[in-house]
């Protein structure tokens, strides 16, 4: 990454020394939008002849909502680095990305930052269904600002920002599929639980809740999802994206197994569980669960499954 640095520089060397009247004071790209190059972690914004380039490791932005009043925050240094530059005529992405840069325009005046703090706060971008008030995460928002950041000019002279904007990063991600057939399995430790591909729901039920019984109409059992009053209840709820495919293999053991590897895991907050019992045959009970307003977190990132989402059927036998 800091190979785009020694390429600024030779731009300068090599450049027409005429830089006439130009005179920068000041700079600002709060209105423009913020770019990525796809073939290095650079980000940057074009304002006519302006570009203002930041270059840090691509693992910073992570897919998680930072917690209030906590931003990420990183020293400038040779390995955080804020770059503005002008040039001499408009300039575009390839500029900024091409390992062989288009030999115009040609860079005039370059402002390396030599000190200051990259803050960075992110929050999770949702689209929600009113329908059901369901959301789902689409990406996260990464809003950038320089504190207390000191440029120097290459004249010699320094510029200095208390606070500067860099403006918001949006990385946009594959929402979590949730592709589940609806058939449930039980263990013997009454943990339930439906697989597909590479991800897998799971929910350790209150055994109360599975009874060889028929419920009345519209009085189904209930029971309470995730924690109340800060205490662990019966029904847990977990969901979780692996980063292989996963077998029925992986459930129902005293502990899980090792492979396939957890790439993500979200815990059920607040809501609550009903469960609904009728016949399906000669001693055959099929128990129809429902999560109702049921909230599913990761860290500081959360979403809703909705007012109602049908977990699955589960058919157990009477013996």
């Amino acid at each position: 990454m800091k190979r785009f640095i020694g390429v600024l520089c030779c731009a300068i060397a090599f450049s027409a020394c005429d830089d006439g009247d130009l005179v920068v004071d000041t700079i600002n790209f709060d209105e423009i939008t913020t770019s990525t190059c796809a073939e290095n972690n650079l980000l940057f914004k074009l304002k006519g002849a302006e570009s203002l380039i930041l270059n840090i490791p691509a693992e910073t932005f992570k897919e998680e909502a930072t917690e209030k009043d906590t931003p990420i925050k990183l020293d400038v240094n040779s390995t955080n680095q804020v770059v503005y530059s002008f040039y001499d005529g408009k300039v575009a992405d390839g500029n900024v990305c091409d390992l062989i840069r288009p030999s115009t325009p040609n860079i005039k005046t370059q402002w390396d930052a030599s000190s200051g703090v990259i803050q960075i706060t992110t929050e999770a971008v949702k689209t929600s269904n009113v329908a059901d008030n369901s959301s789902k995460i689409t990406g996260y928002k990464h809003n950038i600002v320089f504190k207390n950041i000191t440029f120097a000019k290459g004249d010699g002279t320094t510029q200095f920002y208390e606070s500067f904007i860099f403006g918001d990063y949006l990385k946009t991600i594959t929402p979590l599929p949730l592709a589940f057939d609806k058939k449930l399995s039980l263990c013997d430790n009454y943990l339930v639980y439906e697989f597909y591909a590479s991800e897998s729901l799971t929910l350790k039920i209150d055994p109360k809740l599975i009874i060889n019984e028929v419920t009345p109409i519209d009085k189904p059992r209930t029971g309470t999802i995730g924690l109340v009053n800060d205490k662990l209840v019966n029904n847990k709820l977990v969901y979780r994206m692996f980063n292989s495919i996963v077998s029925s293999n992986y459930f129902c053991g005293s502990t899980d197994p090792t492979v396939p590897t957890v790439k993500e895991e979200w815990l059920g907050k607040e809501g609550t569980i009903e469960v609904t019992t009728t016949t399906a045959g000669p001693n055959i009970f099929k128990h129809t669960i429902v999560l109702k307003g049921v909230t599913l977190e990761k860290g500081n990132s959360n979403f809703q499954l909705g007012d109602n989402y049908k977990y699955g059927d589960l058919e157990t036998i009477k013996p």
